[in-house]
């Protein structure tokens, strides 16, 4: 046993915890600083917040703050966990890891409150303390039972809560009595009473989804167009972001790159194959095997790309004499366990027709390696590293499927998620490929190593930003190399969502930066009169969501024309309005022109009229009149409500681009004339709309027909917006 001793400088936990983890500098700011601030600053009714992102490394900082704390005088710690069986027991281990050499040196105990002795003993109560507790009522009245009944001396001492994952987004808002959000309210209002009978307690929240705690507006009448001021906590702080951290950046933003990998890590699943996987149903499968059936292609392609991918990085390891990892796939689309049982039963039956087709080497599983194969080699070719042969990864994927080297399991409750956690507390990887199967379960903080493959299906009515970003299983600090092999498997209609959601979140994260959020965030929707007003956060639905940020580009994706004959009247129609509008123009930059709200409106939606959109995809033209509304009348350097107008004509984009994926940026942005570039120029104080006129070719997917592809570019001078068309009841 290693001996300490106290340090009357440094003190005694800080400084081991030091030793173990390599906090570097930025990190140790953050710590000393949160610390600093809870001892400082009266947290027992407004608390102190920890905001980092999802699987950002929050846990490793409020280990970190902990340590701290207990030297600056606190005695006791209550974290407070998610409803999670695995998720307690994972803290718990996790804290007797960090602290173990502190614990043999008895200077601190750690335990789950559930397995609280009955007879502590002065000598343990002197020390240093550390409790896990659920938020769930007998873990709470279970606390309370200790610290007021059985050890009152505790509720002497100095406490530090820690609410981990920490959101309480919708709990004033709910208004069904029968769901899990009413039972946050009854935890909410537990801890509530124990602070308050606490004679000395500070509280600090850990998130990385706290939109509900700084935006909840007060009980105020509110006025068109006023802001929310939020009930904010005492103080934030942010959790540094490592260079190996993996979010919606990645995903969302760099796909947009040409070049980069995370152009080819969404894959699409229709939705009538998500339809196929909900329930058990067999005419819909019968007929072709399964490693044919087009019911189901999306499955068959996330099996067959994770044994490629996983295959390849093992391969890479090896060659690199490194420890071979162990991979993981996820499906979760639905909560039910009928399903969960259904979509084992298909991935089961598919891996063993692959193992017969491996083990006989028929043509199909030659095709299948081949497309597998050349799907993963254009994003791992965007990195430098080894790549092995197509033989060799034919091998090697044969070996893994005869050998049975694949494990596929069902993880749909607390005994599942027990049953299958390792001594860490983490999802324990039995095979070198290991597929989950489940629900909610999976988004409850469990952790799953090695993830490269996260087949997602789960579309409620209604999109809530916490649960969403809580499902996001691929966020974390990942290698670039596993990061190259990864397949994100999900609908349109879902992605987009999600692009949105990660939008949302990062304005939002922009605010608090900078100290935005201090101001209030503005929220706009429309209401039954037509009229843009603000609305309460918690109604947002956030399938209906619109950030509105500086120089923002806003514009129809996912859509082929109508007809030559059905559009070409209205296109002329729609050249004639511009030649007319440019005539009669007051104000004027060299070709470019100003035109009414109104004309906007009336040329937006004759080239809607045009279009069609493909699955997944929406234009609704109700939103941009809300937005022209709200970018124009609210500005006073508009008083005409005016809008920029950029005309390009003769353009000949493809519909899709060499990803097969549909084009998102017709208007040019390079040099000082492109369209881009002259449009974010003049949108300072009033919007721009980019018009495009396409030759719409039929050699470039479209169907010979002309037509206007508007462009619509936020004013460089606006407040950053969330804008919602339709809210919650």
């Amino acid at each position: 046993m290693v001996t300490l001793t106290e340090n009357k400088e440094t003190g005694t936990f800080y400084p081991r915890l030091l030793e173990l983890n390599n906090y570097d500098e930025i990190m140790q700011k953050c710590i000393t600083r949160t610390v600093e601030k809870l001892q400082s600053q009266d947290t027992s009714k407004r608390p102190g917040m920890l905001l980092g992102k999802i699987q950002s490394g929050k846990t490793r900082t409020f280990i970190g703050v902990m340590a701290y704390a207990y030297d600056q005088g606190f005695d006791v710690v209550i974290i407070l966990t998610k409803n999670s069986n695995a998720l307690a027991q994972q803290t718990t281990e996790r804290l007797a890891r960090e602290f173990n050499v502190l614990i043999d040196n008895e200077l601190m105990r750690v335990y789950d409150i559930m397995k609280l002795p009955d007879h502590l003993k002065k000598y343990a109560l002197r020390q240093k303390l550390a409790f896990v507790v659920k938020k769930e009522t007998k873990n709470m009245d279970k606390l309370r039972n200790a610290f007021f009944e059985r050890y009152p001396v505790l509720a002497e001492k100095k406490i530090l809560f820690i609410d981990d994952e920490a959101d309480l987004a919708s709990i004033s808002f709910e208004k069904d009595k029968e769901s899990e959000i009413m039972e946050l309210r009854t935890i909410a209002s537990k801890i509530d009473k124990m602070r308050a009978d606490l004679s000395d307690s500070s509280f600090l929240q850990v998130t990385a989804t706290p939109y509900s705690l700084y935006l909840q507006p007060e009980d105020m009448i509110v006025h068109e167009f006023k802001k929310y001021e939020p009930v904010r906590p005492a103080f934030t702080e942010l959790v540094p972001i490592h260079d190996k951290y993996v979010g919606g950046e990645m995903y969302f933003e760099n796909s947009q790159i040409d070049g980069h990998m995370a152009k080819f890590l969404f894959e699409e699943v229709t939705e009538n194959e998500l339809d196929v996987l909900k329930k058990i149903d067999k005419r819909r499968t019968r007929g072709n095997s399964l490693i044919t059936h087009k019911n189901i292609r999306s499955m068959r392609n996330a099996l067959v790309n994770f044994l490629v991918g996983g295959g390849i990085r093992r391969w890479q390891q090896q060659q690199l004499k490194q420890k071979q990892r162990k991979y993981s796939l996820i499906v979760h689309t639905e909560r039910g366990k009928g399903a969960h049982a259904w979509q084992e039963l298909i991935m089961s039956d598919l891996e063993e027709e692959l193992r017969i087709a491996a083990h006989e080497n028929q043509p199909i599983f030659q095709e299948l390696m081949e497309e597998a194969y050349s799907n993963v080699l254009r994003s791992l070719t965007t990195i430098d590293i080894i790549i092995p042969s197509f033989e060799e990864v034919v091998e090697l994927v044969k070996e893994a499927l005869i050998e049975e080297e694949v494990t596929i399991s069902i993880v749909n409750s607390e005994k599942d998620v027990d049953r299958l956690l390792d001594e860490t507390g983490q999802l324990r990887l039995d095979s070198p490929f290991n597929i989950f199967i489940g629900g909610q379960i999976l988004d409850r903080g469990v952790t799953i190593d090695n993830l490269i493959g996260f087949f997602y299906g789960r579309n409620p009515k209604q999109f809530q930003q916490d649960t969403v970003l809580q499902h996001s299983r691929m966020y974390g600090a990942r290698p670039l190399e596993d990061v190259a092999v990864t397949r994100f498997y999900t609908t349109q209609h879902i992605w987009n969502i999600m692009n949105k959601i990660h939008e949302f979140d990062t304005a939002l994260r922009e605010a608090f930066e900078r100290g935005g959020h201090e101001q209030g965030i503005i929220f706009i929707q429309k209401d039954l009169a037509n009229k843009i007003v603000p609305c309460s956060p918690n109604k947002i639905m956030l399938s209906q969501l619109t950030v509105l940020k500086p120089h923002k580009r806003i514009l129809p994706v996912g859509f082929n024309t109508k007809s030559r004959t059905a559009i070409e009247k209205t296109v002329n129609q729609i050249s004639q309005l511009l030649v007319d509008a440019e005539k009669k123009s007051a104000l004027r930059d060299e070709s470019n022109f100003t035109i009414s709200v109104e004309l906007a409106k009336e040329i937006l939606t004759l080239a809607h009229s045009t279009v069609e959109m493909e699955d997944g995809y929406a234009w609704e033209i109700s939103e941009y009149y809300s937005i022209l509304d709200y970018l124009t009348k609210e500005v006073d350097q508009n008083p005409e409500s005016l809008i920029w107008v950029v005309r390009r004509e003769n353009r000949n984009i493809k519909r899709k681009d060499d990803n097969n994926k549909y084009e998102n940026s017709p208007d040019t942005p390079k040099g000082e004339r492109g369209e881009l570039t002259v449009a974010r120029r003049l949108s300072t104080d009033i919007p721009a709309l980019i018009m495009l006129c396409q030759n719409g070719l039929v050699e470039n997917g479209w169907r010979g027909a002309k037509f206007w592809w508007p462009v619509l570019i936020v004013p460089k001078n606006i407040t950053t917006t969330i804008y919602s068309k339709k809210t919650t009841n």
